[in-house]
């Protein structure tokens, strides 16, 4: 799965993270604990097991947003599109085990009325949010790797 590419706002990041491909996988795939780790996400509720055509409910920051998951293969690339105040985002994980460590990837795009007429102020806001659960994803999954 890809982002809209031809998108007005565009993101992308990517981070090493100290731990093993399984454990990153485990932390990102359990979607109804990221307000435990992700301080962008204040709820979310999960209609069905993780798999293509789930539909989740989530409020990040003051946003409230309807998702549902397009791709999920483990260990590797967990996607979803989702709709909120007219934006319609499509954003992407892409893991890959590295030698001690994981590399992760997260791309996301929107197109709707707000990013095409304020394409800076939503590729900030992308940024921001790409930059926000990498770091926070990195600190849980380095947390519970090195617990016992």
């Amino acid at each position: 799965m890809d982002i809209d590419r031809t998108a007005p706002a565009i993101a992308e990041g990517e981070i090493r993270i100290d731990a093993p491909i399984d454990v990153v996988w485990a932390v990102l795939a359990d979607l109804s604990a990221w307000p435990t780790w992700n301080h962008d996400v204040k709820s979310m509720a999960v209609e069905g097991p993780l798999g293509p055509g789930s539909v989740f409910r989530w409020k990040s920051g003051s946003a409230s947003l309807v998702s549902t998951l397009a791709t999920v293969d483990p260990p590797r690339e967990i996607g979803w599109t989702g709709v909120s105040m007219g934006i319609h985002a499509v954003h992407v994980f892409y893991l890959e085990q590295l030698d001690g460590g994981t590399s992760v990837r997260s791309a996301e795009s929107f197109r709707g009325l707000i990013p095409s007429v304020l394409k800076g102020y939503s590729r900030k806001i992308l940024r921001r949010g790409i930059d926000g659960i990498l770091g926070s994803l990195k600190t849980e999954t380095e947390r519970r790797a090195s617990t016992p």
